[in-house]
C-alpha cells in the first residue's frame, strides 16, 4: 500500500513539474490565444498524462514520453506557422468579418457555425448592446470578437466632453434569424401586427425577410434583412 503511494506520489511529481517545463517551452500563447486546435490539445495532454499516471500498467517513463512527445508535435506546428504565413490559415483558421459596414454577414455566420445569440453574446462580452453600433466585427480565430464602433458610438466620451450624464436604454430585440421576439413584443407592450405594419412602411414584407431586428427608445429601429 505504502509502495502505490509512493509509485503515485512519484509520478504526480514528474507528471506536474512535466506540463510545467511544457508550457515554459510552448509560451503564453497556449493559454492567452487559445485557438480550437489549442483547446483540443490542451484536452488531449491532460488526458494521456491523466492515463500514465492513474495507469498501473503504465510506468513513469510513459508519462514523460506521453508528455514531451505530444509537446513536440505541438511545437512543431508553432514553428511551421511562425515560419510559413501560409500555414496559419490552414493550422490556425483566419478572422472572418462577420459584420462589415454595420450589416451581418449572413454568410459568414453560417460558415463559421454561430447563430445569432451566440453573436449577441460575444458582442456584449466586448461591451457592445446593439448591432447599431459595430462598423465592423471581428471573428478571430479563438473564438472571440474584436469590434470596431461607429463613429457616433466611439470616443471622446461624455465625461470627456464635460456634458450631463443622460440616461442609458437598453435595446429590444424584435426580430432574429426570421423569428420574432415575442418576449422583446411583450416589453414595448406591441404585437406582431403592429411589427409587420412597421416592416411593411419600410418596404419589407414580413418577418422572414429579417435577419435582426431591434428597438431601441429614442433612435427607433435597427433592421438588417437577409
Amino acid at each position: 500500500m505504502n509502495t502505490n503511494f509512493l509509485s503515485l506520489t512519484v509520478e504526480l511529481f514528474v507528471g506536474f513539474f512535466a506540463l510545467l517545463v511544457l508550457t515554459k517551452i510552448l509560451g503564453k500563447n497556449q493559454i492567452t490565444q487559445l485557438t480550437p486546435f489549442d483547446f483540443i490539445s490542451a484536452l488531449v495532454l491532460g488526458e494521456l498524462v491523466g492515463n500514465a499516471i492513474y495507469d498501473k500498467d503504465i510506468g513513469l517513463h510513459y508519462v514523460i514520453y506521453a508528455v514531451f512527445l505530444w509537446g513536440a508535435l505541438i511545437y512543431t506546428i508553432e514553428m511551421i506557422t511562425q515560419k510559413f504565413r501560409g500555414s496559419r490559415s490552414i493550422l490556425e483558421g483566419k478572422p472572418s468579418f462577420i459584420i462589415a459596414k454595420g450589416k451581418i454577414q449572413f454568410s459568414e455566420l453560417k460558415k463559421n457555425k454561430l447563430d445569432f445569440d451566440q453573436l449577441l453574446h460575444l458582442l456584449r462580452s466586448q461591451g457592445v448592446f446593439s448591432i447599431r453600433e459595430v462598423e465592423y466585427g471581428v471573428l478571430e480565430t479563438n473564438g472571440s470578437v474584436s469590434v470596431l464602433k461607429k463613429s457616433q458610438y466611439s470616443y471622446p466620451t461624455q465625461q470627456d466632453l464635460n456634458m450631463p450624464p443622460t440616461s442609458v436604454k437598453f435595446p429590444v430585440i424584435l426580430i432574429l434569424d426570421g423569428e420574432v421576439i415575442q418576449e422583446g413584443l411583450d416589453k414595448l407592450n406591441k404585437d406582431s401586427v403592429w411589427l409587420k405594419k412597421e416592416l411593411f412602411q419600410r418596404g419589407i414584407a414580413g418577418t422572414k425577410q429579417v435577419v435582426y431586428a431591434e428597438w431601441l427608445e429614442d433612435e427607433g429601429f435597427e433592421i438588417q434583412t437577409y
